[in-house]
């Protein structure tokens, strides 16, 4: 029997990918068990800070790689969202940010909005 890896998507709006890299810095030793997506400038970040973790990139949010993750949701490839929010800057592409939550809260998967919402999740995670 062979064992499948849960997987994780990262997603994080410009101001907020700082705080993603040191989120994915502090919880390496635990993401590092799954397999993770990411939009295309999210993604290269944490994975300059943390070459360690399985991270696949899809395009960016704003040309796509929102939806790109939504599918994934859709097709039962991604079991939990984190998505940091600027939810004080303006979002050109805020359907297509809008439709990807939307997705998540259909599939019933695990969303973190912010670090802490995402720090209480990977607490859990230490199965």
């Amino acid at each position: 029997m062979k064992l499948v890896r849960r997987s994780l998507a990262l997603v994080a709006h410009d101001l907020k990918k700082d705080e993603m890299v040191s989120f994915a810095q502090a919880h390496r030793a635990i993401l590092v068990r799954y397999d993770l997506v990411a939009t295309g400038t999210t993604g290269g970040r944490v994975l300059a800070a943390c070459p360690e973790l399985s991270l696949t990139t899809v395009k960016s949010g704003p040309l796509g790689g929102d939806q790109q993750i939504g599918a994934l949701i859709a097709e039962g490839q991604v079991q939990g969202l984190f998505f940091f929010v600027d939810p004080l800057s303006p979002m050109p592409h805020d359907v297509d940010v809008k439709a990807l939550t939307r997705l998540a809260l259909v599939y019933d998967i695990p969303m973190a909005l912010n670090a802490a919402t995402a720090h209480m999740i990977v607490g859990q995670m230490l199965d």
